[in-house]
Formats: structure tokens, sequence, C-alpha cells
């Protein structure tokens, strides 16, 4: 007999599963042939994302390959269980590659800018000193090196509903613009289309998901992680719940109704 959380598991695993296909179906997120390369960054949302597309690549169509890749940056004094990581992509049949990287000179203003466009909002005037933005641009170009080297048409991130909504705001409170991240997004100057398969799941159903999974958490967490812009953008989604308890739909709605998903 099934205990309660046995139950739950299956519940959850069923919706999950369910969102996930429906956002590859609904904005055509993997195509025949495609080989996919994972960001994995350690979090849960990364680890669900390698389950999810692990076990969509093993349905005969279409077929596609996966790799996941896990970048450290030498600066930032987060730590991942790097055996954990492989162990668990060797249960999904995905293949592990880890690079390690470090933040150089800032990049130039215009890539900057540009790679705010897609990532995090921050003000422009202070993306080169904003330490999550300068490490996640420096991981991202690990990821497209390695994309490029592996010849990977396609980079699946783990960003889940409440991100995109989180990062509308972002972008409307420190560059004055109504945008966000979206499920798919074709890069202007490389092959390479950049994928968010897990864009129909709330971060809330993940959080359960990982803790009733057993998912390990990174060893150590990364010191900005408490007190980052998109930490206090979470902060007042929580407030503006209070006025409206579906908030988070509403945003959605306004997103799907300015540019077609």
């Amino acid at each position: 007999m099934k205990t309660p959380d046995q139950i739950e598991l299956t519940k959850l695993q069923s919706r999950l599963t369910k969102r996930f296909h429906k956002a590859c179906a609904d904005f055509s997120l993997i195509e025949q042939g495609d080989h996919i390369l994972i960001g994995l960054s350690g979090g849960k949302d990364s680890l669900a994302l390698v389950e999810l597309l692990g076990r969509r690549a093993q349905i005969f169509v279409p077929r596609f390959r996966v790799t996941a890749i896990h970048v450290r940056v030498r600066e930032r004094a987060y730590l991942t269980d790097i055996s954990y990581l492989q162990s668990f992509c060797d249960e999904f049949h995905v293949p592990l590659l880890v690079r390690d990287t470090e933040i150089g000179e800032p990049p130039a203003t215009a890539q900057l800018i540009n790679s705010a466009a897609h990532q995090h909002a921050v003000p422009n005037s202070a993306a080169e000193k904003d330490p999550c933005f300068l490490c996640s641009w420096y991981r991202r170009k690990a990821l497209f090196d390695a994309a490029r080297e592996l010849g990977c048409n396609k980079i699946a991130f783990g960003h889940h509903k409440d991100d995109i909504v989180e990062t509308l705001l972002m972008n409307l409170i420190f560059q004055g613009n109504f945008s966000t991240i979206y499920p798919k997004l074709q890069m202007d100057k490389m092959p390479l289309q950049l994928i968010r398969p897990l864009c129909l799941i709330e971060e809330s159903d993940l959080r359960r998901y990982a803790a009733l999974r057993g998912y390990e958490s990174q060893k150590q967490l990364c010191p900005f992680e408490k007190a980052s812009s998109r930490a206090e953008v979470k902060q007042l989604i929580t407030s503006l719940e209070q006025l409206n308890p579906n908030v988070r739909d509403s945003l959605w709605g306004a997103i799907t109704r300015l540019k077609p998903l």
C-alpha cells in the first residue's frame, strides 16, 4: 500500500510531465534530430529538467539527443557535488560534461545590453558591477562554447513559469520595458535556439517534487543568492498576492497577449 507521500509524488510527477509535454508541443521546443545541451546548475529546476528531458529522449518520436553541462565559476563560492550530478544524469542516460570558467575582463557594454535582453534585468550602467550578472554572463558563454563544440542546436534552461513572470517585473522596474524571457528564442548571430521546457510549471510544484524525489541540494549556495534583485522581486510578487491571489496568472496572461509565445 502506498504512503501519502508516494501518492502525492505520483500525482505531482504526472502533472509536471503533462505540463512539460504541453510546453514542448505548444511552443515546438523539440524536433527530430535535435541535440539539446542542458544547463545543469545543480538546483532543483535543472535537475527536474534533466529528468524530464532524459525520460523524453527515450521515446521514439521525435528522436533527439541530450547532453548536460555543469559550469563552475572559480570566483564564486558555491559548491556542487559532482559525483551526485553524475549519478543523477546516469540514471536518465544523459551524458554529463563539467567545465570550469572564470570571470575575466568585463564584456563590452553592447554585449552586456544584448545579454540583458535575454537573461537578467539590471540597469545598463550597473551591469558591469552586478556580481550575479557577470557570473551568469560567463557561465552562459561557456554553455555557448560547449554547444558549438558538441554540435548542439539547442540549449535548454530550467526557467519555470515564475522565473518568466519575475523577469517581466524586473525588466519593467530596472529597464523600463515590457519584455521577458520566452519559451523559445532563436539567437541572432549563431545557429542556436534557447528553449525553456519548464515554462508552464510553477516553482512551488518543482520545490515539492524535489523534496518528494529526494533531490540533493547544492553543498554551498551562492553568497549572493539571497540578496539579488530577483529575490526582492519574489518578495514583491508575494506582497502583490495580498491584493490579487492570482497575480502570477494575470502577469502570465499579459505576457501571452503582448507577444504570442
